[in-house]
Formats: C-alpha cells, sequence, structure tokens
C-alpha cells in the first residue's frame, strides 16, 4: 500500500508521535512509555509513519531510534497553508463587519 503524509498525520496517536520526536531523537520505547496504548500498537504507527517518509529509523545496537524527517511534512503544510489563507480573509470580513456594527450602535446611543 502506497502511504502519504496526508495518511501519517490523519491519526491523532501519529500526530503525538510527530510532535515528540520533532524535538529530538527518541528510542522506540521512549516513545511507547508516552502512550497509553500497547508497544505493538506504537510500532505499527511508527512503521506507517516510516513509510511516508515522516521518521527515519536508525538501528543502534539494540534500540532502534526515530528522527524526524520534517521536509516530507512539507506537502501537508502547504496544502493546509492555502486554507489558512481562505479563513484569514474571512476573519478578516467578519472582524471588519463587526466594526462596523459596533460604530453603528455607538452612533445610534
Amino acid at each position: 500500500m502506497r502511504r502519504d503524509v496526508f495518511q501519517a498525520i490523519a491519526d491523532p496517536v501519529r500526530r503525538d508521535i510527530i510532535e515528540l520526536v520533532s524535538n529530538g531523537s527518541l528510542t522506540v520505547n521512549d516513545v511507547a512509555q508516552q502512550f497509553e496504548i500497547s508497544r505493538p500498537a506504537i510500532s505499527k504507527h511508527i512503521k506507517i509513519l516510516s513509510e511516508c517518509g515522516i521518521i527515519d529509523i536508525n538501528q543502534k545496537g539494540r534500540e532502534r531510534f526515530c528522527l524526524i524527517q520534517p521536509q516530507n511534512l512539507l506537502p501537508a503544510f502547504l496544502w493546509i497553508e492555502q486554507y489558512k489563507r481562505l479563513w484569514e480573509d474571512k476573519i478578516d470580513s467578519f472582524e471588519n463587519y463587526l466594526t462596523t456594527l459596533q460604530s453603528k450602535n455607538k452612533q445610534n446611543e
């Protein structure tokens, strides 16, 4: 199955894992200790993140370390950014509307 960044960020646990490893490299065990779900479930989430290119897994001795690859989150960021601008325009328009209403109310007092 082909995976992409949107599948990676679709699950809240995976988003939490991304946030954790964005602060620095962590072992799979370190990541698993942060959650109240099973170690195999965490391993599955990490595997999906790895398949999506969001996390690299580096083996050092018996430990497997998760390292974030933030550049691979760029497609999701760019997609979200276009809607951010849309919502900012709508919020600005709404703010202008409220300001106009407040001005009219002050004039009527």
